[in-house]
This record gives C-alpha cells, sequence and structure tokens, in this order.
C-alpha cells in the first residue's frame, strides 16, 4: 500500500497544489490556460526531443508496442464513433469529436507524470512513441471523420488535418528529436541542457494545471 502510495501520493499532491492556489487567489483560473499553453507548446516539446535526441534510434523506435497501441487505439475509435452515430444519434462531426475523447488518452498532463515516477528512463520515449501514433494516425482518421459533415471526401479531410499536425510543435519536436538520435554525434551540452530546463518543467506544471482547472 506504501509503495502505491510513494508513487500517487506526488500526482494528487501536486494536482491539490494547483488547486489550493486557485482558490486561494494566487492565480487565477484563466492562469491555466497560460501555463497549459505552456506545458503544451514549450515543456512537452522540449521533453519529447531530449527523450529522442539522447538515445541511438534503435533503442527509440519498438515496433511491437507501436503496433499495440496503434490497434488499441483504431477499436476504441471504432467502439467510440459507432457508439455515438447509431446509439446516440450524433452527426459526423460530433462523433468525431466524442471518439477522440474515447480513443486519445491524457498522455501529456496524465501519463508522463505517472510514467516518471514509475519507469524514469522510459517514460519520455514512452511518451514520444505515443504521440508519433497519435499525431501521425488516430488523430487526422478523427478529423477526418468530423469532417465527412462538411462535404469533404475522408481522404482529402485526412491529408489536410495531416498538414495542419506537422506545424503542430510536438510533431516538429518528434522529428527534430528522431533526426538527432541518427546523427553520428551527440549534441552540444550548451543545447540539451537548456532543453533539459524546460523538459523538467513539463510534469509538475502540468499537474499544476490540471488542479487549477477543477
Amino acid at each position: 500500500m506504501l509503495s502505491i502510495l510513494s508513487i500517487t501520493g506526488p500526482i494528487y499532491l501536486a494536482i491539490l497544489a494547483g488547486f489550493l492556489s486557485v482558490r486561494a487567489g494566487l492565480f487565477k483560473a484563466s492562469d491555466m490556460r497560460l501555463l497549459g499553453g505552456f506545458v503544451l507548446y514549450v515543456a512537452l516539446p522540449a521533453l519529447l526531443f531530449s527523450a529522442l535526441s539522447t538515445k541511438p534510434f534503435g533503442e527509440i523506435i519498438r515496433p511491437g508496442y507501436m503496433v499495440a497501441y496503434l490497434l488499441g487505439s483504431l477499436i476504441m475509435v471504432t467502439l467510440g464513433y459507432t457508439y455515438s452515430r447509431l446509439v446516440r444519434g450524433q452527426g459526423a462531426a460530433r462523433a468525431g469529436i466524442s471518439a477522440m475523447g474515447m480513443s486519445c488518452p491524457n498522455s501529456g498532463f496524465v501519463g508522463y507524470p505517472l510514467g516518471m515516477l514509475i519507469y524514469p528512463d522510459f517514460a519520455g520515449v514512452v511518451l514520444a512513441l505515443n504521440m508519433l501514433v497519435e499525431n501521425a494516425v488516430i488523430i487526422p482518421l478523427l478529423l477526418a471523420l468530423a469532417s465527412q459533415q462538411k462535404g469533404a471526401s475522408p481522404v482529402t479531410a485526412f491529408l489536410m488535418a495531416a498538414g495542419r499536425l506537422v506545424r503542430n510543435p510536438l510533431v516538429i519536436a518528434l522529428a527534430l528529436g528522431l533526426a538527432a538520435s541518427l546523427l553520428p554525434f551527440e549534441l552540444p551540452s550548451v543545447l540539451t541542457r537548456t532543453v533539459g530546463l524546460f523538459a523538467g518543467a513539463a510534469a509538475p506544471v502540468s499537474l499544476f494545471v490540471i488542479g487549477g482547472t477543477l
């Protein structure tokens, strides 16, 4: 029991800190949006780049894990979209968003902090693989499904969604990190340490934001 609390306790305490900070007036609820943006557009991209660029490419890509994660996500997409359309009677757009909520886990704001406490040496790489699958297949697929109601063909909608995601800082960080892992030399320490400073803020600030939005 104590071993479980030693893992989950820091997570709940960090969330509680965010909740109490807003309740006490130290931060406004609207401030959490800014902090969330920092996590999403600065800290998490830095984390992904740091996790990937410091390991050889062969140690990063795990086909078995990626296929299992992809299949599990596709099953949830199918179930969520079908349920939303047939049972709840939602249109294509709302069904696509509902399926996204059912199939896309909160890897960055919850999954990574939890992973850091359980397996800190691999949490960053696992997060990167999850986001690689999500941004390459799952999210474009869901956006394509949601766009059917607007008259666009699924293929066109998929390509348009993929094109928008290419400009996402998380996707850019994934690409740069994978490219850096292929280099025959190490990156300058001044660069890796600077990126590491921002990466270290990802877990605590993300949990703080969750608490602040409750």
